[in-house]
């Protein structure tokens, strides 16, 4: 479904230095190395005149290239044609209109004649600085702020369409599991018979769930999911630059995730929720929360993009405009030197965006020469212009590229795709990674409906008996103890026995609840919704270290901690992978240790702390000893799974 990363759980969201998430890479593509090498890349040249080649964005630049020699006339004629050319198109929208009205890029004239570009705001020079940057980076990967993800058609591992697992030669052991599972419960039922006289026995978890406040849940849960609208009038805000993004936006848009966190969580204590209505409500809040997250900074991120391509579209507007200097430029460098012996073969645009992702390592490049020139302000000649024509151009058809994301319809592209209905598309979908588009099915399949959704009434009757028969008595026993005021030393003898009795009913929860969300009812949402991609879980079973567990048992969360946290902390702040490991997972653990305290009204930090310890036991699994020890470190991983929840529980309920 996507990169692999070092993250597992769920986090709450990711900030840059400044407080507000950094952005994505500013394009998909990095920039040529020289001006002159975007020429060759593109196949242009200025000893002839050629035809325009393909290009990702709505204007053929290439048909206003000047040649070497040209008649002033004819320059001037396609300085105009080009003007209206570069008039601002469909995509654009009436933000691009504002800041083309704007004059952003002027030019005097000297005494002698010559023209000379005026660039009072610095940004030609920022840009031709930035792509000589790029040159001078001999590092052959750059730190990307988002993670690039990659969305395909597949089936989760357990579902009857994924021919693999079908046709797999562990698959009788799955029909195993239920076969047991089955009968377990037939047990379970007939006991409660003999005892009782009804297979449910005494019922206490049903009747706690259904005990009160039922309606006001489910109208709760309606309004928390229409709220996240809110995140979409912000983006609207900024679109309409009633906001800007980078300035105030992310802090509004923080301030809002932060109230609506505190108001689940605040509803759950006031209305003194029991245990099952507190579980659901919070962690799907906590779900909205990382939806509404992930929207925001994806869409405000696209925003800030929108507004450059915008701005250079108005500097190359203007440029086109300024007339060249009559004869040669003394300004260095002299086309003379720059090198054109590339550019009688036109590459095709998916070449051209290869072409600029080649890095060099010039030491003067050409790009830093005509920053040079730039700055001394000295006139421009006809060729010198081209070039600084050309490098805007390519940062157009990047930006273009961007924009338009992985969205293969127009209509679904940034700014189009901020419209109410599309939001509220996007908040069943089960995925918490925005996106502009996804893989989508053809139709719904409502036998398939009906099978998991009979699946998850099955799961969730069996997981109800379990804990019914097995943890509800051991419960109910600690907390008497407790209240009768038994000592914490005599709680503390009977820990062994505690934790023994729970171990094995806990496991079988724990497995349970795992397939009841990824196996049933997101599947459930990825049909209704026609969401094609249903890599929800990996083999985390085969799982060698906690990192890779981490990875594969909840793909939707570990995606949006890789794009969000983790490789937010790299590109932002700056952190190696260590550090940005290290966050990821300690925000994961802060959000478990919330819900937890939800469920017990108790602070404690256990889970936090033994989230936390998987790091060294990450590290651990990589040394001498451990590595390549395929059988012993899945052996310690399902060790710590089939101890861990049952260890937690006991703590919080002798303590």
């Amino acid at each position: 479904m996507a990169a692999s990363g070092s993250s597992g759980l769920a986090p709450l969201s990711g900030s840059d230095g400044t407080g507000s998430e950094p952005a994505p890479p500013p394009v998909r593509h990095p920039g040529p190395r020289s001006l002159a090498d975007a020429l060759r890349a593109a196949g242009m040249s200025l000893d002839d005149q050629r035809a325009g080649s393909e290009t990702p964005s709505e204007e053929d630049y290439d048909e206003n290239v000047r040649p070497n020699h040209a008649d002033p006339q004819v320059l001037r004629r396609r300085r105009r044609r080009s003007a209206d050319r570069l008039a601002p198109t469909e995509a654009s929208s009436d933000v691009a209109n504002d800041f083309i009205a704007k004059p952003v890029l002027g030019t005097v004239r000297r005494d002698s004649g010559a023209h000379i570009v005026l660039d009072e705001d610095k940004s030609l020079q920022q840009l031709l600085q930035a792509s000589s940057q790029r040159a001078r980076d001999s590092s052959p990967r750059q730190s990307h702020k988002f993670a690039d993800l990659v969305f395909t058609r597949q089936f989760s591992a357990f579902d009857r369409q994924n021919t693999s697992s079908v046709n797999s030669p562990f698959h009788g052991f799955y029909t195993l599991f239920w076969l047991a599972v089955t009968l377990f419960v037939f047990k379970i039922s007939a006991n409660n018979w003999r005892i009782y006289g009804n297979p449910f026995g005494t019922n206490d978890i049903m009747k706690t769930m259904f005990h009160r406040d039922v309606i006001v849940l489910l109208f709760s849960d309606g309004i928390m999911c229409g709220l996240t609208g809110v995140s979409w009038l912000i983006q609207t805000l900024v679109l309409n630059e009633y906001l800007d993004w980078d300035r105030g936006g992310w802090i509004i848009q923080h301030m809002w995730q932060t109230f609506f966190i505190a108001c689940v969580v605040g509803l759950t204590l006031w209305r003194d929720w029991p245990w099952t209505h507190t579980v659901f409500f919070v962690l799907h809040g906590i779900v909205m929360l990382m939806k509404q997250h992930s929207y925001a900074f994806y869409n405000g991120y696209l925003s800030t993009v929108f507004k450059k391509r915008a701005a250079l579209l108005t500097k190359l507007k203007q440029l086109d405009l300024v007339l060249p200097a009559i004869g040669p430029s003394q300004t260095d460098p002299p086309v003379s030197d720059l090198s054109t012996q590339h550019l009688k073969i036109p590459p095709s645009a998916e070449q051209r965006r290869k072409s600029v992702s080649q890095l060099l390592n010039d030491e003067d490049s050409d790009v830093d020469k005509i920053c040079r020139a730039i700055a001394s302000e000295q006139s421009l000649d006809d060729q010198q212009i081209v070039l600084f024509e050309r490098i805007m151009k390519w940062e157009v058809d990047a930006l273009e590229d961007e924009l338009q994301g992985t969205a293969n319809d127009p209509s679904r592209a940034y700014p189009k795709n901020l419209t109410i209905s599309k939001h509220y598309q996007w908040i069943p979908l089960p995925t918490l990674v925005y996106e502009l588009e996804y893989p989508q099915s053809s139709s719904i399949s409502w036998p398939y409906v009906a099978e998991k959704l009979t699946a998850m009434v099955g799961v969730l009757f069996v997981m109800i008996q379990v804990s019914q028969y097995s943890i509800y008595p051991v419960v109910m026993k600690t907390l008497e103890m407790k209240q009768t005021g038994v000592t914490l030393a005599a709680r503390f003898q009977q820990f062994p026995w505690l934790l023994s009795e729970l171990i094995f009913p806990f496991m079988m929860e724990y497995l349970l609840v795992w397939y009841l969300i990824w196996e049933t009812i997101l599947n459930i949402l990825a049909e209704l919704t026609y969401f094609a991609d249903r890599s929800f879980y990996d083999a985390w079973w085969n799982s060698v270290s906690w990192d890779q567990f981490a990875r594969d048992w909840n793909r939707p969360v570990h995606i949006f901690l890789l794009r969000h946290v983790y490789h937010s902390s790299i590109s932002s702040m700056k952190v190696n992978k260590h550090t940005a490991t290290l966050i990821t997972f300690f925000l994961s653990a802060c959000v478990h240790e919330l819900v937890m305290w939800c469920l017990f009204k108790k602070l404690r930090g256990y889970l936090l702390f033994l989230q936390m310890c998987q790091l060294p036991l990450v590290r651990l699994s990589r040394t001498k000893w451990l590595r390549g020890r395929k059988t012993l470190g899945n052996l310690i991983f399902w060790l710590g799974i089939f101890t861990g929840p049952s260890l937690l529980c006991s703590l919080y309920l002798i303590l």
